[in-house]
């Protein structure tokens, strides 16, 4: 286990019961070349052009970038520009849709006749990638650097912000898919050892992963760990010192210690890539907080997340505001004319924050040390950010910082640590 980290009220139990919905296909599909961490993909259509649901759309810019595919089927309106979450833009193709949903053609594959470099380049140009929120390109996590090697893989099915329940849902209703999927990635980094990390508020779908895994390949052998629910149990780093014992290097990657580790989704979007040709065109995310009814929705990339909320019948009143993702990590939406991307998990009406109008003093209460999962001392590190002293937050290694807000959480002068940090961090890499 973690050292530090916060329990939280989980607030699960709104959509936790809610199955899977097909969400209705958007009229027009915004979809950004930029929802990936990496570098935008290059457009290779142009308005006018006829397209096809799965086709190719954009293609990577580099190393690490990924594939864009249309998510319906119709003619390309234009490129233009459009509002992500967090208030940066993305030019993003616009797609008309024709309402027929015609595919291209899907090449079904038994992925156990397939080597590793296949079933990357398939993931490759399946445009995957981390559908927990950090939308890193997936084949470059199952590309291993050299003189490095990886012999452990850890499936996150921790989904410790509160609310969100779609990872939860996909786990319910698509086990079978997600360890078909978690095989076909050990696999592709010929390894035999992985685990599926479960919060043991997650204990009722335990036994059914856990008869799931007994179908596996005989070569691969899988362990569930059911962890104590704490958060972040769900950032990388943290679970797999909870899951594996070892622990990431200050600067370092899991791939240093011998870990990989993939979201839920992903795995089920791996297992679709390889098996069935389907590249990532949609995801399931989980809508919730102050609406009528909260749901888990299977949403096709580029949906205007407007459409969504009126869908469910969201009331956007005074003193109300649209997160996209959990409330401890997520980012507030400026316009919700923003699209549905790779990485969204969720969509919550959450009230207004009451920020104060000046940063309050620090009490040294020492709260915020002790809920730092990264062991940092976040007191310090703030006053620093606020005199703008970035040799004194490289000294308190603000880098390391995951930004998971445990921090801001519990201190009682709310002083805002969390926006600190970030501004520090953008700070120095401007030095």
């Amino acid at each position: 286990m973690f050292n530090g980290g916060v329990k939280l009220v989980d607030f699960k139990e709104l959509s936790k019961e809610k199955h899977i919905e097909d969400f209705p296909l958007p009229e027009k599909a915004a979809i950004p070349l930029s929802q990936h961490t990496g570098l935008p993909a290059k457009p290779v259509v142009k308005k006018g052009d006829a397209v096809l649901k799965g086709q190719v759309i954009g293609e990577p810019a580099g190393f690490i970038s990924s594939f864009i595919h249309s998510s319906v089927s119709g003619t390309v309106a234009g490129i233009e520009n459009v509002p992500l979450p967090g208030g940066k833009s993305s030019p993003a193709v616009v797609i008309q849709n024709d309402g027929q949903d015609t595919a291209v053609e899907m090449e079904k594959r038994n992925w156990l006749s397939l080597q590793p470099k296949e079933i990357v380049s398939l993931v490759r140009e399946a445009g995957i990638v981390g559908m927990g929120g950090a939308a890193f390109p997936t084949f470059v996590k199952l590309t291993v650097p050299e003189g490095k090697k990886a012999d452990c893989v850890i499936l996150n099915g921790c989904e410790c912000e509160p609310f969100l329940t779609a990872d939860y849902r996909v786990l319910k209703e698509q086990c079978g898919g997600v360890i078909e999927g978690l095989q076909i990635i050990c696999r592709a980094l010929s390894i035999q050892k992985a685990y599926i990390g479960l919060e043991n508020n997650k204990k009722d779908i335990a036994a059914m992963v856990k008869n799931a895994a007994r179908n596996l390949h005989d070569s691969i052998k899988i362990r569930i760990k059911v962890l104590p629910e704490r958060y972040p149990q769900g950032s990388e780093k943290h679970l797999i010192k909870s899951v594996a014992g070892k622990e990431v290097p200050s600067g370092g990657l899991p791939v240093d210690i011998g870990c990989v580790v993939f979201n839920v989704q992903t795995a089920l979007a791996v297992r679709d890539a390889v098996c069935c040709g389907l590249p990532l065109i949609e995801r399931v995310l989980t809508v919730t907080g102050l609406v009528p009814e909260s749901r888990n929705l299977k949403v096709r990339i580029g949906t205007p997340i407007s459409r969504i909320l009126d869908y469910c019948g969201a009331e956007m009143k005074p003193g109300r505001r649209i997160v996209i993702g959990g409330p401890m990590m997520g980012v507030n939406l400026h316009s919700a004319d923003a699209p549905v991307i790779k990485s969204t998990t969720g969509i919550l009406i959450l009230p207004q924050e009451e920020m104060p109008e000046e940063i309050r003093p620090c009490i040294r209460c020492g709260r915020c040390i002790e809920a730092c999962p990264m062991r940092l001392v976040p007191a310090e590190l703030s006053r620093r950010a606020e005199n703008k002293d970035w040799e004194g937050c490289v000294r308190f290694d603000v880098a390391d910082c995951i930004e998971c807000g445990c921090c801001s959480y519990v201190c009682p002068a709310k002083r805002p640590m969390v926006e600190l940090f970030k501004w520090a961090k953008a700070e120095m890499r401007r030095l």
